[in-house]
């Protein structure tokens, strides 16, 4: 059974009688053991609930569900399977003490990258999991490869664990679309030793959907961790320059690039970005594999739409990695709308000057290089700075001790250029709490 935490006010599933504390038990007939049994029977125009109240009383609603939207179901999230890796470059052994503990979760559950995209190495997948993938069909799965040698692959994974390629032919073969990612460790698995698993895996192709290359992300806090380093210039050009060969030759034998570079080696090799055409369908757009290109596109459709506004000069967050581009991207939109707009990129002193995403930044490093600056009527970011409820920051500091430190309006704006020309819009307007805006 899978307990009913709560509802949403003027829901179907509130409005029929449901409450939270309940547990459910079936839907249209299929039991309900956790969080995938509840998505996967949501598959239907009327659905039959079974739950339990207080452990004894069995109930049963009706609902339709005829548009497939949103029940009012908040449901128990169970505790995912956790992840016994010890990957030479796993993020969570890079962070230090003092945290929010959900930070330092492992987790490695194929329920998740099914529901959520999560990656998994599969690494610890039994026969009882792999045939319930199977049977429910839960397609796409997203699997961190790594490499396609198992004895180097056990190296980077710091155990050993069953073939990756017999794994993927299995799944693949079931009618299971994967997509995969390398995260590149510089003399490890880059190299003639990429090629060989690019290749091995366009092989399961096109069961195994899409690769991404992914740079290897490193913290400052590595003592007593094996050693590693980050991509130089040369190199990462090296593998800009090797995805855009395999990606000539897979779409002319195959009608598909498949295997894809993520943005920021791009930036690393200071190369030239593809058209958002060449990322086909943006399979791993949250993998950080064509956003630059699809913030390009939606920015031209921003500027053709902008209109002046009245508002005094304001200042925008961002790391270091993606600030030329908005820079380029901010000085259109200060032409086309009258209202200055400065950049201001936030060196990651927390974790290390190498890091330079905005997602990772914490408030005290916001309010250590703001403290005393002259930002205009209001702060925007974006809210890839905030984590969980509460609008928090990695290091719990809150958006409400920003304004309270700096002394002006904090506005949290979408991930977007939509997002930041929604964020002026409402300061002109006269917003002076958090803009929620929609993703586009």
């Amino acid at each position: 059974m899978l307990k009913i935490e709560g509802l949403s006010p003027g829901s179907a599933a509130a409005r029929e009688g449901l409450q939270a504390g309940d547990e459910l038990i079936s839907i249209n007939g299929r039991k309900i053991v956790d969080i995938l049994d509840y998505h996967l029977a949501l598959d239907g125009d009327l659905l039959k609930i079974e739950a339990l109240r207080d452990g004894s009383e069995r109930l049963h609603f009706e609902l339709e569900n005829e548009a497939h939207l949103d029940l009012g179901l908040h449901v128990q999230h169970p505790d995912p399977e956790h992840c016994g890796n010890t990957c030479l470059f796993c993020f969570v052994h890079q962070l230090p003490a003092g945290l929010r503990k959900t930070l330092y979760i492992k987790d490695e559950d194929y329920r998740f990258s099914y529901l959520y995209g999560s990656y998994v190495t599969l690494s610890n997948i039994d026969q009882l999991a792999m045939q319930r993938i199977v049977d429910e069909q839960l397609s796409p799965l997203y699997v961190s490869v790594h490499a396609t040698d198992d004895n180097l692959r056990a190296q980077l994974l710091g155990r050993q664990s069953q073939p990756i390629l017999e794994l993927l032919h299995h799944l693949t073969s079931a009618g299971i679309e994967i997509h995969t990612q390398i995260v590149i460790c510089p003399g490890i698995n880059d190299g003639s030793v990429l090629k060989r698993s690019i290749e091995a895996l366009y092989q399961l192709a096109p069961g195994v959907r899409s690769l991404a290359i992914v740079p290897v992300g490193l913290t400052r806090f590595r003592k007593n961790l094996p050693v590693l380093r980050t991509l130089t210039r040369a190199e990462a050009a090296e593998i800009v320059e090797m995805v855009s060969v395999y990606q000539r030759r897979f779409l002319a034998h195959g009608g598909t690039r498949f295997v894809f570079a993520a943005d920021e080696l791009y930036l690393q090799a200071d190369h030239k970005f593809p058209e958002l055409e060449d990322y086909e369908d943006l399979w791993q757009l949250e993998n950080g594999v064509g956003m630059i290109a699809q913030f390009r596109r939606e920015a031209a459709e921003v500027l053709a739409e902008s209109e002046p506004l009245e508002l005094d000069r304001v200042t925008v967050l961002t790391g270091y990695s993606f600030a030329l581009e908005l820079k380029t991207f901010v000085a259109q939109l200060s032409e086309a709308t009258g209202v200055r707009v400065d950049v201001c990129p936030i060196r990651n002193r927390f974790f290390g000057e190498q890091v330079t995403v905005a997602g990772l930044l914490t408030g005290q490093d916001l309010l250590d290089q703001l403290s005393g600056k002259d930002l205009g009527s209001a702060l925007l970011l974006p809210e890839v700075m905030l984590k969980d409820a509460g609008n928090l920051f990695l290091d719990d500091l809150s958006l409400s001790d920003i304004e309270a430190k700096l002394h002006l309006p904090v506005i949290k704006i979408a991930s977007s250029p939509w997002g930041l020309l929604d964020g002026l819009e409402g300061l002109a307007g006269g917003a002076t709490e958090v803009v929620r805006c929609e993703e586009y």
